[in-house]
């Protein structure tokens, strides 16, 4: 008798390639003065964050994509933009 062969349904190798896809493979370091850390340092206590590579990582992400969405390139000029009542 032939063994059944276990193979992979459509769904999972959906998430394998999702989760291939948020792997982080690229690492990026940079450098603080002693002020700098110690600010990051009291303001992680202050705010219980345990993770700062998370919260580093969220924070400048957050930072980029504010400035794309304010770059984004739109029909209208930005002072027309502006004058427009939401």
């Amino acid at each position: 008798m032939a063994k059944k062969q276990k193979g992979k349904s459509k769904s999972d190798s959906q998430s394998v390639s999702r989760q291939g896809a948020l792997k982080r493979n690229h690492r990026t370091a940079f450098l603080l003065n002693d002020k700098e850390k110690e600010a990051i340092d009291s303001y992680c206590r202050k705010n219980k964050i345990k993770n700062k590579s998370k919260f580093m990582r969220e924070t400048l992400l957050r930072t980029v994509m504010d400035h794309f969405l304010e770059d984004y390139p739109t029909l209208f000029d930005k002072k027309d933009m502006d004058r427009i009542k939401v």
